[in-house]
């Protein structure tokens, strides 16, 4: 294809998308609405990460022994613990130390000082703190505790973290899950609009089509231009999509950072703009270039 038919094809298809100006605004505007969707799921995503890689960053196990339990066999325990593959550290808290923190860290609060004083004794347990490699290994650690059952072992605390986890991470797959659904919803709407954007073009030119096949056009040249108005519909969809992120993110950035202050949703934004445009662009070329291709098949007999 020499350039200067290029040209001319780029042309047809600007003048076909300018022809059916409310047509084309309406199918820009759905696929705006697609890809505002998916830039959410993908901002979900990064959010859920960091929440996710937070949450396991804190997670450990806490092995509680009984009152009664002896130092040395408490020590016998964090031995069998530094010796399996994945533990980074086990740190042993008596109930003298566990108390000494406890009313540190409600010293300002009289209800609490009170209510320990008035014991007379301390009823905070003896534990292991262990701290894992990787979160992957926890599992792991809990199974060999729950195997060796040891005696002088109370309860062990990984269980209850673990759930929350798990909740946590089937609420976000539930979301993301009715997200896509409501993404693919959408997208199906926006490629039967285009798809009838196109065809009523093709209707509409059906006199220029026929001059253009008498004179000799190639069937990519009398195809092309509406190919080209599928990929207009798509970058500036992407265009539009991107733009109404940056006001969105900048308000949200804040009030994200407050509940996890390690993930900034407009420096995110910013830190991914080119890979997050060419993620719109691309998607929306491809929803513009499928419904034209399409419609260019069913409607242009030539």
């Amino acid at each position: 294809m020499q350039k200067h038919d290029f040209v001319r094809m780029l042309k047809n298809g600007y003048l076909s998308f300018r022809r059916n100006d409310w047509l084309s605004a309406a199918t820009v505007l759905i696929m705006v609405m697609v890809l505002f969707i998916l830039g959410n799921l993908i901002f979900l995503g990064a959010f859920a990460g960091t929440v996710l890689n937070t949450f396991e960053s804190k997670i450990d196990i806490s092995v509680y022994f009984k009152p009664e339990a002896p130092e040395q066999s408490i020590f016998a325990v964090q031995k069998d613990l530094d010796s399996l593959p994945g533990v980074a550290k086990t740190t042993y808290v008596s109930k003298e130390t566990a108390l000494t923190q406890f009313k540190e860290k409600h010293k300002n609060n009289a209800l609490v000082v009170g209510a320990l004083n008035e014991l007379g004794t301390n009823p905070l347990q003896a534990n292991l703190n262990i701290r894992a490699q990787n979160p992957s290994y926890y599992a792991s650690i809990s199974d060999f505790l729950a195997g060796k059952n040891y005696a002088m072992v109370d309860k062990i605390n990984y269980f209850e973290n673990q759930e929350v986890i798990e909740k946590f991470g089937s609420i976000l797959a539930t979301i993301r899950g009715s997200g896509a659904v409501v993404m693919l919803l959408i997208a199906f709407i926006a490629v039967l609009v285009a798809f009838n954007t196109i065809r009523l073009a093709i209707y509409t030119m059906r006199e220029e089509i026929g001059i253009m096949k008498l004179v000799g056009a190639s069937n990519r040249f009398v195809k092309g231009p509406f190919i080209i108005v599928g990929v207009f519909y798509g970058v500036i969809a992407a265009f539009v999509a991107t733009l109404i992120f940056f006001p969105i993110t900048w308000f949200l950035a804040p009030k994200l950072e407050i509940l996890v202050p390690q993930f900034n949703l407009f420096g995110y934004f910013l830190g991914n703009f080119f890979q997050f445009f060419g993620l719109m662009a691309l998607s929306g070329i491809v929803l513009g270039v499928l419904s034209s291709s399409i419609a260019v098949r069913k409607y242009l007999k030539i």
